[in-house]
């Protein structure tokens, strides 16, 4: 009898505790629930105003997003140089005379500056040398004026990348914009410009089926890729066709015949590569490993107890604790060594391909002078061509090697080779020009 009562009595406590332990789970999880919706009220809040589709101030977004929008703000500071790059606007030309001959009889080597933080996108633009000693299309805005989604739509594509830039720059008046990547109304991000589209298009891609975390860096690829105009109209098109390797590139630009200037002094037909990071990126391990542009460069912060992204964009070396620690449990100073030792021989690399580019050009200079003429240096031209294409993608790509590494050094050793066949065929033409006016003396 009593150890049937026992049995009863430890039964109706058991079923007395574990009815107060699912009563507590209950609360907890409504607790949690509640913290957690109030989070993301306290992240993406009532509209205090309603954003209009054609929306550009970025103020105005920021009245509904006051966190990403002090941050954002900060684009306009100047936060001081890296080791290779920075916001601060240094003239590399001053910094590195050898680009005033690589790019000789091309508007780069006359202007070219350590580019500022998004804010000056436009302001900077409007202000080089470039755009003032020659004739740019309207083309030129598209990465570089909030107003160009809406100038398309008014003038149509065609139109406005023929449009001198000068044309347009009364109506140009904001550099980047929440608009240049967000949906006013959903705030999901989006692609506002066309050239992206059609190269990835082409490329058999939809980007309307792409995750969001290929979203964030497809926003950014808008912009920061190698681009030409093309034909008579000037449409910006990415030379993606063939794909995004260095060697794709080539092929399709030597296919379309297609150069951009005269070489001043080699008289080579010339390739100037804009500013490849997507195109490096994509090939480098953290690409691979799903890495976004957005984590490295806007990387996840805390504000109180909402989790928001930095849109303060900027170099990961002046942010290594949230843009590295996240996935690196390593210490800020062994990051940074990681970091520079990758750059620190992507600079001597670079330098090493200066060198021999140089020494490629005063070949075929002096070969010019002896008497050589186009047809006898036929495949020195096209040597420097190349060496000096696959220097300007290292160059030019904003990293110094460090969006991937064994591809910078595998570019700089082709250009390098490149370069050396430039000057060993220009010495070759020299001999044989210099043969023939021996003969004619004869």
């Amino acid at each position: 009898m009593r150890k049937a009562l026992f049995s009863r009595q430890t039964l109706l406590y058991l079923a007395v505790a574990l009815a107060a332990a699912l009563l507590t789970a209950v609360i907890a999880s409504v607790l949690v629930t509640m913290n957690v919706r109030k989070q993301e009220a306290a992240q993406f809040p009532l509209r205090v105003v309603a954003v209009a589709a054609d929306e550009l101030d970025p103020a105005v977004w920021g009245q509904n997003f006051p966190r990403q929008y002090d941050t954002f703000r900060r684009t306009e500071e100047n936060y001081g140089q890296t080791p290779y790059g920075g916001s601060d606007p240094y003239s590399k030309l001053e910094r590195n005379p050898a680009l005033v001959r690589l790019w000789a009889g091309y508007a780069f080597s006359v202007d070219h500056n350590e580019e500022r933080g998004h804010f000056y996108a436009q302001i900077d633009q409007a202000n080089t040398q470039r755009v003032k000693i020659v004739s740019q299309p309207g083309a030129c805005a598209n990465c570089h004026a909030a107003e160009t989604p809406g100038l398309i739509a008014q003038m149509g594509w065609e139109a406005f990348n023929r449009t001198p830039y000068n044309d347009l720059a009364d109506q140009l008046h904001t550099g980047s914009s929440c608009a240049d990547c967000h949906d006013p109304e959903t705030m999901a991000l989006r692609i506002t410009r066309p050239a992206f589209l059609n190269a990835m298009q082409a490329r058999g891609i939809d980007v309307s089926q792409a995750t969001r975390q290929e979203m964030r860096s497809y926003v950014c690829a808008q912009c920061h890729v190698e681009y030409y105009f093309l034909g008579e109209n000037k449409l910006l098109t990415f030379p993606w066709t063939q794909g995004l390797k260095i060697e794709n590139i080539e092929a399709y630009y030597d296919a379309l015949g297609f150069k951009d200037w005269t070489h001043a002094e080699s008289g080579a037909p010339m390739l100037k590569v804009q500013h490849p990071e997507f195109e490096m990126w994509s090939s480098g391990l953290h690409a691979r490993s799903g890495v976004a542009c957005a984590d490295c460069h806007m990387p996840y912060m805390r504000d109180g107890s909402v989790k928001i992204s930095d849109h303060w964009l900027r170099s990961p070396l002046v942010n290594l604790e949230s843009a590295c620690q996240t996935c690196h449990k390593i210490p800020v100073e062994d990051l940074q060594a990681r970091v520079l030792t990758i750059q620190n021989t992507t600079a001597d690399l670079l330098h090493r391909t200066e060198q021999a580019l140089l020494s490629a050009i005063d070949a075929i200079v002096a070969a010019r002078a002896a008497g050589a003429g186009d047809e006898d240096l036929a495949a020195a031209l096209q040597a420097h061509r190349g060496a000096s294409l696959r220097w300007d993608f290292v160059s030019s790509e904003n990293s110094t090697g460090f969006h991937s590494p064994q591809e910078a050094a595998r570019i700089l050793a082709e250009a390098i080779d490149l370069a050396r066949q430039a000057e060993l065929h220009a010495v070759q033409a020299q001999a044989a020009a210099q043969g023939r006016q021996a003969r004619a003396g004869d």
